[in-house]
């Protein structure tokens, strides 16, 4: 099939990558490709995912900043910067005689934009529920041509599903094959991802020290406010190492001989990329149980889901990680997680929106 993946343009579609949507949205563009799918990313300037065509929109990411989440302001209002950024890309879309539509970006101008393509429209939703992205979606259902709504897990399409209607849960998936793991236990906790309130940083500095474990963070500043004020503080406390955020083939070479990775999320996971990813390295994973977590980790098999917020509870789980078996997580990401897997999905679900395209194209 001919393919025009949309990627959030608020963030350049690169490594290291801004979050786990961003890491989806490379993954799933370079595995369809490898199934012989004519595949074109849409993506902010500086974008680049080896083995695909990227369509350098021209788009500044940093032009968009007020339209990157925030945690404690979760219903973003739609710039001018946004409406004109998605109004190019979908001008460009509209010259070539693509197949289908894939968009993953965030803004509601991404949807409400894409009304009147002239061929099928699949928009995955990322982020937990907005009120401005669901009331897009409905002039879209309106419209002419009805599009289809995806989730990445279960959880978040419950939550969407109070504001919109959800057609399919398309799981995110890992490329576990390529993510090295190790069966010997590890040493010190691992937290990754950006700095802002609902990853939770903070929160796994505090397990690691209440556990009296060393953790390494690895991340960059999202919410400058929410670095100063909670990130700044404990760079001073013993045992915590904090590095920049570092591509994830590293990445996974680091959690592989972790001990422990802490998902300690503040908000309601629409996912849980980092923890999907951990478990692929062997490495057992304490979160709290928030949103998708619980779909992807395997409580008391695979790591432990701890009550929301509770840092003395997971210190605990943290103490109890040594009796997870490290084979156990590899086989339950190999078997649940997987990339192959979300392909999978993605092309079945493809077959059915766009039944008269081109199943792939030889390469």
């Amino acid at each position: 099939m001919r393919i025009a993946i949309i990627a959030p343009l608020v963030t350049a579609i690169r490594e290291p990558q801004l979050g786990g949507s961003q890491s989806l949205v490379a993954d799933l563009a370079a595995g369809l490709t490898v199934r012989h799918h004519v595949i074109h990313l849409y993506a902010a300037a500086g974008s680049t995912v080896a083995g695909v065509t990227v369509i350098d929109t021209g788009i500044d990411p940093g032009a968009l900043r007020d339209s990157l989440y925030r945690a404690d302001s979760p219903t973003r209002r739609a710039s001018a910067q946004a409406e004109s950024a998605f109004a190019r890309v979908y001008a460009a879309v509209r010259t070539v005689p693509y197949d289908l539509v894939h968009n993953h970006a965030f803004d509601a101008p991404a949807i409400r934009l894409a009304r009147g393509l002239p061929m099928p429209v699949v928009h995955t939703l990322h982020l937990p529920p907005d009120p401005a992205v669901a009331a897009a979606l409905g002039e879209a259902r309106r419209s002419g041509q009805r599009p289809t709504v995806a989730a990445v897990s279960t959880s978040q399409a419950a939550g969407w599903r109070a504001l919109t209607e959800i057609d399919v849960v398309l799981r995110d998936g890992v490329p576990t094959v390529r993510i090295p793991w190790s069966t010997s236990p590890g040493c010190g906790a691992v937290f990754a991802g950006r700095f802002s309130r609902e990853k939770g940083a903070a929160e796994a500095v505090d397990i690691a020290a209440a556990a009296g474990m060393s953790i390494d963070v690895y991340g960059d500043p999202y919410d400058l406010s929410y670095v100063e004020e909670h990130i700044t503080p404990r760079r001073r406390t013993a045992g915590v190492s904090f590095h920049p955020a570092v591509e994830r083939i590293v990445l996974w070479e680091i959690m592989a001989r972790a001990s422990v990775v802490l998902c300690p999320a503040r908000w309601e996971e629409p996912f849980g990329m980092v923890a999907a990813e951990a478990q692929a390295a062997g490495t057992p994973v304490v979160a709290f149980r928030r949103g998708g977590l619980g779909e992807v980790i395997a409580d008391g098999l695979t790591g432990y889901l701890v009550p929301p917020d509770d840092i003395a509870a997971a210190a605990q789980a943290v103490a109890k990680v040594r009796c997870i078996a490290r084979a156990e997580c590899r086989r339950h990401a190999e078997r649940w997680l997987d990339l192959e897997s979300c392909l999978d999905a993605h092309e079945a679900l493809y077959r059915r929106v766009a039944p008269f395209g081109q199943v792939a194209i030889d390469a």
